[in-house]
């Protein structure tokens, strides 16, 4: 008997959470409570970090020139990626990848300045700053999940144009713009496999043991 065990509803609640968590981009533009939005940001802040030092940073867009202004910068991403895939160039401009001006709330994530500060951990792995802040926003994607909000994470951008805009210090670095908000319904699968783009493959080809 494990006395640190959750009990049954409450394990298969986070279960379930994981496993119908999407990458969304279909939004309505209903608001979000702030309380639940705080809550969110607060799962988020809790999420493991190498050294405890919590390399996250969320910017609120609220003003509605900047969220048509980074819509901009990923729809100028979103041609140059088609270009880049050569032969699937019309294919990928039919998928819709990003919800920016539909969602209720538009965050931008990024690494703070002056993580070279923080050598516990990261001496031969410097990306663990990378890795601390994406457990963070898995963990408000599951919390949203949870709340029964849709997220999105959108990487279509050129980094330091979004820097630029966003008047961020040097040495700081943007990775993700999450479209939070209500949505009318859950995909079935990840979209990608919806539209045929992608297959996601079964975990017995991703574990080994003792050797690669």
């Amino acid at each position: 008997m494990n006395k640190h065990r959750f009990n049954e509803s409450e394990r298969k609640g986070v279960y379930r959470a994981i496993a119908e968590r999407r990458d969304m981009r279909h939004f309505l533009t209903d608001p979000i409570e702030p309380k639940v939005l705080q809550n969110l940001l607060q799962a988020a802040h809790q999420a493991g970090s190498v050294g405890l030092m919590q390399p996250w940073r969320f910017i609120r867009i609220t003003e509605k020139k900047l969220r048509i202004a980074i819509f901009k910068l990923v729809d100028l991403e979103r041609k140059e990626t088609a270009k880049a895939l050569a032969e699937r160039e019309d294919e990928f401009m039919k998928l819709k990848v990003e919800g920016i001006m539909n969602c209720a709330e538009l965050l931008v994530v990024a690494l703070a300045d002056k993580r070279g500060d923080h050598v516990f951990g990261r001496r031969t792995l410097p990306e663990m700053d990378l890795a601390s802040t994406a457990c963070a926003i898995q963990n408000m994607w599951l919390a949203a999940r949870a709340e029964g909000l849709g997220m999105g994470w959108v990487s279509l951008f050129k980094p330091q144009a979004l820097s630029e805009l966003l008047n961020m210090p040097v040495g700081s670095k943007p990775i993700a713009i999450l479209c939070l908000g209500h949505v009318d319904e859950f995909y079935s699968k990840p979209m990608l496999e919806l539209e045929s783009w992608a297959k996601a493959k079964p975990l017995d080809e991703f574990v080994s043991e003792n050797s690669w």
